[in-house]
């Protein structure tokens, strides 16, 4: 069984990020409004980004890490500038994670 991490681009400019075992029911119940909370709330939302994990686990420690990174980081990843994430890291861009909103 294949699990998933991903990211959506929701109104407003923000992202959300989660984690499944069926990449393509979940991005359906995003899109109907079927499933209460953030992406409901901030409809529509589109897929920007996906991986493929082995296991659960390492689905949900992705998710659990991508809930951390700055917007510029998240912006990275989805562009695929894997560069610019390093520099960033280096840099010790701030985190979404310190309980601060990103704006």
């Amino acid at each position: 069984m294949s699990f998933w991490t991903n990211m959506l681009h929701c109104a407003g400019g923000r992202y959300y990020v989660g984690h499944t075992d069926n990449l393509d029911r979940r991005m359906s119940e995003h899109t109907s409004g079927s499933v209460p909370g953030f992406t409901k709330s901030f409809a529509p939302c589109t897929l920007v980004w996906s991986e493929c994990f082995q296991t659960r686990d390492d689905a949900k420690s992705w998710e659990k890490r991508l809930k951390g990174w700055s917007r510029p980081k998240k912006l990275a990843l989805i562009r695929g500038d894997f560069e610019e994430i390093s520099r960033l890291a280096r840099k010790g861009s701030p985190s979404t994670g310190s309980g601060q909103r990103e704006r």
